[in-house]
């Protein structure tokens, strides 16, 4: 099944091209099935990137998926165009009043800032306390993990040494989770990040699991103990070029940037990147829909807010 997008979302002709199945509203309206009802809250500044990337990774399972975008109305928006936002973005209040099978939260590129030093920190707390009770099960990523992670269980982000920046390898701490079912032994993830959360203090927090992490980027996938949190420090979702421009980006502007890890042929930046975390990302994705939202979200979407009862 496919993932169900406004009608003339740019991500809806770059997804048809790539072979990813998307249906668009008027299809989707003669059609007597229940979407699960996913709604993005996209803090990053390149959104029509990241929401093409996201709808990617979500349209890509059986489940039928209608996609709502969120954006926050304390901060605005300079590298998107006023007229897309307008078209396919909706503010916390235009949509608090409403439940969702399952929400994902962003990255966003202010984790040197202090959490309540970020203009927007006031307005994302009410949405994190929202979707407690308005939301079956809400993936965060990256900085938007570290936000959560945060804001619900008072865990601080640390500074890294340096940026932690390329495509790391990663292994199951707990082997039995459902959430990594079909994993390899070894499975790569990128990052793109200079801060991180640690272990002891993930370990310290009763309701916390670590599920997944790596000798090198640190802990990566959390998950409290009802599944209703879930917490990622990477990027499964990234397109094989996104590294690269941020690389280049920053090497043409003359900062300090090493070459990603484990991204280019023999660390030569003239060669094609290559991909090594897009299966990954996609089962990712495809579990956490499937077993954390659709097989247990009530069928009467005002019911959601319980929580998932585990075997």
């Amino acid at each position: 099944m496919p993932i169900q997008i406004p009608n003339d979302l740019p991500a809806a002709e770059t997804l048809k091209k790539e072979n990813i199945f998307v249906m668009k509203q008027t299809r989707a309206q003669t059609q007597h099935i229940r979407p699960l009802e996913i709604v993005l809250l996209n803090l990053m500044p390149t959104k029509i990137v990241t929401e093409t990337q996201l709808s990617r990774v979500l349209g890509n399972t059986p489940l039928q998926v209608h996609l709502e975008l969120m954006m926050v109305s304390s901060h605005r928006a300079k590298n998107t165009p006023e007229e897309h936002l307008l078209s396919f973005y909706k503010t916390f209040d235009e949509l608090k009043d409403r439940k969702f099978d399952g929400m994902v939260i962003t990255g966003a590129p202010v984790e040197n800032l202090p959490f309540e030093q970020v203009d927007y920190w006031q307005e994302l707390t009410q949405i994190m306390e929202w979707s407690k009770t308005h939301v079956h099960s809400t993936f965060h990523i990256c900085w938007g993990a570290q936000a959560g992670l945060y804001y619900h269980y008072g865990i601080q982000k640390k500074l890294l040494p340096e940026k932690l920046f390329g495509v790391y390898p990663h292994h199951a701490d707990y082997k039995r989770a459902i959430l990594l079912r079909g994993f390899d032994d070894v499975f790569y993830a990128p990052h793109s990040r200079h801060t991180t959360v640690l272990r002891e203090d993930i370990e310290a927090v009763p309701g916390l699991k670590i599920l997944a992490s790596s000798e090198e980027a640190g802990v990566y996938i959390i998950m409290n103990k009802e599944g209703r949190q879930i917490f990622v420090t990477g990027h499964s979702e990234y397109d094989p070029d996104t590294l690269e421009r941020e690389y280049l980006r920053d090497k043409n502007q003359g900062l300090p940037i090493h070459v990603p890890v484990n991204y280019y042929p023999e660390d030569d930046d003239t060669k094609r990147p290559v991909v090594r975390w897009r299966g990954h990302g996609n089962l990712l994705y495809s579990n956490w829909l499937n077993y954390f939202v659709y097989q247990t979200t009530p069928y009467d979407i005002m019911s959601v807010g319980q929580g998932i009862v585990e075997d």
